[in-house]
């Protein structure tokens, strides 16, 4: 898992001032979170087990939203854990919660139509 500021974000996933599409290479996690966020706390060895599971398949990234104003803003983050789901072909997906490791699984598989 990496950490992401608005500007490796715009580097490696978006650049939401002048693109118009994401620039993933696999499909993508991005986890928008605080560190004084109990629900994102406890979402986080989750998905640092799911980064292990499928790696290769799936890239996830965190993005802190107190050191990241701009970022969280421009996807509209009012509350937080949200997780992005930005496939390679289709719609991004957010999902907001601290969801169980089964539920998030699955999100991966529906989503991005990996096993």
């Amino acid at each position: 898992m990496e950490y992401l500021t608005t500007e490796t974000f715009k580097e490696k996933v978006f650049n939401f001032e002048s693109e118009s599409e994401f620039k993933v290479t696999k499909p993508t996690i991005i986890d928008f979170y605080a560190d004084w966020c109990g629900p994102c706390k406890s979402i986080a060895p989750i998905l640092e087990d799911l980064s292990k599971e499928f790696e290769g398949k799936v890239d996830i990234y965190k993005v802190n939203v107190d050191e990241n104003h701009e970022l969280a803003g421009a996807f509209n983050i009012r509350s937080i854990p949200a997780l992005l789901f930005v496939p390679i072909e289709g719609k991004a997906q957010m999902i907001a919660g601290a969801l169980p490791k089964t539920s998030l699984k699955k999100a991966i598989k529906d989503i991005f139509h990996i096993e």
